[in-house]
């Protein structure tokens, strides 16, 4: 017989809360009215090297009737290793039908990952690819930015001396939540004028648990040089293929300064399309605007002069 919705709501409430308590700061709550979850798990506890996002939703016929619908978030984890791993979980599926089963998932998956860790003397490939592709993905506004594959918080290394003080950090502000088809956008904004304060707010932002483990942090910033009345400025897809590119755009349009807009998606498991790219922006803009970045529909229109772009092989260029 199955069991009634409020008995299953309780079930939902009780594994949530025995979850929390197991596995603390690694389990956070990313939206709640849609009971969507998720979980960073690692091959130790201590500087793990194989790690691995779990983000689930829970429908409201699990754990009885329907299964969780799930998410797998890693830069390595693609081809095989991507099939292996989902089947391993349907099978838990299968073998407990109407159980509570994401203390399994997630015990399976540090299980993997262990084994990766003791079978592999290599890094993971840490290569971030997106979930939707599009016919179009926007080269017009990509601006000559190739994804890079590193760390978003290391590229910035090569620009910030080791002799320099650390700078004071700034304010960073949270824009709300904006929540299509279980795809969840927010974005996160902090006055910066050096680079190594973008460095400073991008490192914080990631020590949020919840801000680490979406599957797509995109940021763009603006920094304007004074002396050489040039923009420094550069922008990350994180994965989302140009959508850093859009951003910047978006900044240059709007014709913003000394800001570092940063815009966090942890994907639902429903492609949205060129929607998402619209969702960016329009995040990008609301808390642009929020916060008084954005004056007037004429200062907006003015042009944004000459502007100066990071490369990531180290060297600088003027766009034109």
């Amino acid at each position: 017989m199955a069991a009634s919705n409020p008995e299953v709501a309780q079930q939902q409430i009780d594994e949530i809360e025995a979850l929390s308590s197991i596995y603390g700061e690694d389990w956070c709550v990313v939206d709640e009215d849609e009971k969507i979850y998720c979980i960073k798990i690692g091959d130790c506890l201590d500087q793990p090297k194989w790690t691995l996002c779990l983000q689930v939703i829970l429908p409201s016929g699990y754990p009885a009737s329907e299964p969780p619908i799930y998410q797998l978030n890693a830069p390595w984890l693609r081809g095989q290793d991507y099939t292996e791993l989902a089947n391993s979980l349907e099978e838990i599926y299968i073998q407990n039908l109407g159980e509570s089963i994401l203390y399994l998932w997630v015990e399976k998956i540090r299980e993997v990952l262990v084994e990766k860790a003791q079978s592999s003397n290599s890094e993971p490939d840490i290569k971030k690819t997106t979930e939707e592709v599009d016919e179009d993905n926007g080269d017009d506004f990509v601006l000559d930015y190739q994804a890079v594959q590193e760390d978003p918080v290391e590229i910035l290394n090569y620009i910030t001396s080791e002799s320099q003080e650390d700078e004071e950090l700034p304010v960073i502000h949270h824009g709300n939540p904006l929540t299509d088809r279980r795809s969840t956008f927010q974005a996160h904004l902090a006055p910066v004028v050096t680079p190594r304060q973008v460095k400073r707010v991008l490192e914080k932002l990631y020590e949020n648990k919840k801000i680490a483990s979406a599957t797509h942090n995109i940021y763009a910033y603006r920094i304007y040089c004074e002396d050489k009345h040039t923009f420094l400025q550069d922008c990350e897809d994180d994965g989302e293929t140009a959508a850093g590119g859009r951003l910047l755009h978006l900044m240059q349009i709007l014709n913003v300064q000394n800001v570092l807009v940063v815009v966090s998606r942890w994907y639902g498991g429903i492609l949205l399309g060129p929607d998402r790219f619209k969702h960016i922006n329009n995040c990008a803009r609301n808390i642009l605007v929020e916060y008084n970045y954005v004056h007037s529909a004429e200062e907006s229109s003015k042009p944004a002069g000459k502007s100066k772009k990071i490369r990531k092989d180290n060297k600088k260029r003027t766009e034109h």
